[in-house]
């Protein structure tokens, strides 16, 4: 059991690094990150760092589940319907979306993760989360098109099938590079086939591997 004081101190180095917005650092605050992960390093799920989850895979550090969640809010006025989150992993960015839009929509193409996710999604009555086991790069287009599509690995190049996802006005807050990755803000301006980028700051994720789903 982690004590609130451990949960108080995480949160303040969120804000300490920029994080501003009030209801994304409640959940944060409330949600045990401790569960998404391995008994052996629940002790280290408050700390501010990336962890293994298996697979080659790893549970985003707060700090950039916390910035990439801020971004997807202000981008959008903070009224978010539908959400498509590229990659489910741990479960655990899923976990903070669905506390504050209507509906998740959630794909990753590593079937015993997404499992453990759900099973995890489940035991905290998060009932607005949809999964689906696929490739995540192609999106999930018989669900579109979202208000906003977060992806929580990496492609070389955005794909096009996500920008095509996207609602009129939509926003997508996708990591894009190989070993020099950047976050970028994408608008699609109204209805048209016009997307505003917007690099915002390093970070390094996971590769997106598109082509495969096991």
């Amino acid at each position: 059991m982690t004590s609130l004081r451990t949960r108080e101190r995480l949160v303040q180095r969120l804000m300490d690094q920029g994080v501003s917005d009030y209801k994304v650092l409640d959940v944060i605050r409330s949600t045990p990150r401790h569960l998404f992960l391995d008994e052996a390093l629940s002790h280290r799920a408050y700390e501010d760092s990336a962890l293994p989850i298996g697979y080659g895979q790893t549970l985003s550090q707060p700090y950039i589940v916390a910035r990439m969640t801020e971004i997807l809010l202000a981008a959008s006025g903070g009224k978010l319907k539908r959400v498509l989150e590229v990659g489910t992993g741990s479960g655990y960015q899923t976990a903070v979306l669905a506390q504050l839009v209507e509906q998740v929509f959630s794909v990753e193409r590593i079937k015993p993760l997404q499992d453990k996710a759900r099973q995890r999604l489940r035991d905290l009555g998060l009932r607005n989360v949809q999964l689906n086991h696929a490739d995540g790069g192609f999106g999930w287009p018989s669900m579109g098109p979202f208000d906003a599509i977060l992806s929580t690995a990496a492609p070389q190049f955005v794909p096009e099938e996500l920008k095509q996802q996207l609602a009129p006005n939509g926003v997508l807050v996708i990591p894009v590079g190989g070993h020099a990755q950047s976050l970028q803000l994408i608008v699609r301006d109204g209805e048209s086939d016009k997307f505003m980028t917007q690099e915002l700051e390093p970070v390094k994720f996971v590769p997106l591997l598109s082509g495969t789903t096991r």
